[in-house]
């Protein structure tokens, strides 16, 4: 069975993509856009790492306790500036989300704690697992549902309007606000997979 497998791998591909991006548009644009682009690319390495299949790496037990300090901090980071920016607030959710899925992984009993990691049956990574609550893995399934519809709807117009008028010019890639959009877009996908696996 190489569906498992070949599901983590794309996923770690585009996740890491998008963090690199995500690294890129920090060079550009205001103290604002640079500091969401930093909480982004933690964010897309972060579900990189995530998505690593079980076959190449078993993070150890104590590897989600790190995710937990780290996106736990990202959290309580996201909610100061959230004081002043209402977009910090998906970062919020998205940080707790991360918190979340460590916290289920490194459950006793969890197929994480039992496999070593998002582990199924089959031995891989991002396969079913037991664990978690359900109420709550479903009101994130339904924000991140929506959060991808809206942002898919809103990166048609970006995409239709750059292509008409050639876009910036320069290469200036990291200020390309379709790309942006699309790496929001690409992690909020990735996240509905991660969560939907739970």
């Amino acid at each position: 069975m190489h569906g498992p497998t070949m599901s983590s791998w794309l996923l770690m591909a585009l996740c890491g993509v998008t963090g690199a991006y995500c690294l890129l548009r920090m060079r550009n644009g205001t103290q604002e856009e640079r500091r969401t682009a930093r909480a982004e690319a933690l964010m897309g390495f972060g579900m990189a790492a995530m998505a690593v299949p079980a076959a190449v790496i078993t993070p150890p037990v104590w590897g989600w306790a790190v995710y937990v300090v780290l996106f736990g901090g990202a959290a309580l980071r996201a909610l100061w500036f959230a004081r002043h920016k209402g977009h910090h607030l998906h970062h919020l959710v998205g940080s707790l989300a991360m918190v979340y899925m460590a916290v289920v992984m490194a459950a006793p009993g969890s197929g994480a704690a039992a496999h070593g990691g998002h582990t199924g049956h089959g031995g891989h990574q991002m396969a079913q697992v037991a664990g978690g609550l359900p109420l709550l893995t479903g009101v994130l399934l339904v924000y991140y549902a929506a959060y991808v519809l809206r942002s898919g709807a809103r990166l048609i117009p970006i995409a239709a309007t750059a292509g008409a008028g050639g876009g910036p010019t320069g290469g200036a890639w990291g200020a390309r606000p379709e790309l942006a959009l699309a790496c929001r877009l690409t992690m909020g996908i990735a996240m509905f997979a991660m969560l939907l696996t739970l």
